[in-house]
């Protein structure tokens, strides 16, 4: 259902299912999928698709070009999936070609009033991005992250997989799964165990990681302790999924504890 005021473009593509709200705009590139709810003075523009059940509050603009000064109007893309929770005032960038052209959200996220994702960022599934954070381009955040509100996280961050952000934190290092980290330039405190046993991790499985991590972090030479890590916590999946992390391909440090 399509709101009789509300400025929809031919050439849109909108499921029969899908709700469109008064004085919301909807530009010709875009793709509205079945279920979806699009509330009132929505603005959706660029090449964007938004999946099935998502829904999309008041003065949401979606779509729009990125805000990168090498951007010269060339052909990019965003993708939301399904049954995201996209909140007032969030505004999310298309990608750029220098960033692999495309801006993707997984399924099932809740983005809450006045968060900014930028272009080329990649954000997994049932991640929370509390009120006002803002991420810069090309970062990537993992599935079952939660970031607090009024963070900033610097352009190509990582943040690995039910990582948790506190608060105000300013993250200009990558955080390692399950890590809980916070600060005005964010550091490490420990391992997310709230997170882990809210999603029924075994007692031994945080054992593991709670070992794991302080092996890891014991000095400043990751890779040194990373090399004397012994062979049954290497051999733990979620040990080993921190390790990958430290080692893969990466553009920022680290996030570590304070030193002493």
């Amino acid at each position: 259902m399509i709101h009789k005021t509300a400025i929809v473009n031919k050439k849109a593509e909108i499921s029969g299912k899908s709700k469109i709200g008064p004085y919301s705009i909807v530009g010709p590139n875009v793709k509205i999928g079945e279920g979806a709810e699009i509330q009132s003075h929505v603005n959706i523009t660029g090449n964007t698709i938004i999946g099935n059940n998502t829904k999309i509050f008041p003065f949401a603009s979606v779509g729009t070009n990125p805000q990168d000064l090498k951007y010269k109007g060339e052909e990019t893309k965003l993708e939301i999936g399904s049954n995201n929770i996209i909140r007032e005032h969030v505004t999310i960038n298309t990608g750029t070609v220098g960033g692999g052209g495309i801006t993707k959200i997984g399924n099932s996220n809740l983005i809450m009033i006045g968060a900014h994702i930028a272009h080329d960022c990649m954000v997994g599934n049932n991640v929370v991005i509390a009120n006002s954070a803002a991420i810069a381009g090309h970062a990537q955040i993992s599935d079952e992250v939660i970031i607090g509100g009024n963070c900033g996280i610097q352009q190509f961050t990582r943040i690995g997989r039910m990582a948790m952000i506190g608060g105000m934190s300013g993250v200009s290092r990558d955080v390692i799964p399950y890590g809980l980290s916070f600060g005005n330039r964010n550091y490490l405190e420990g391992i997310n165990l709230i997170g882990l046993r809210r999603k029924k991790v075994s007692n031994k499985e945080i054992l593991a990681l709670s070992e794991a991590y302080k092996e890891i972090f014991k000095t400043n030479s990751l890779h040194e302790n990373l090399a004397k890590l012994n062979k049954t916590l290497k051999n733990n999946s979620y040990v080993r999924e921190i390790v990958d992390f430290i080692y893969h391909d990466k553009k920022r440090p680290i996030c570590t504890p304070l030193s002493e």
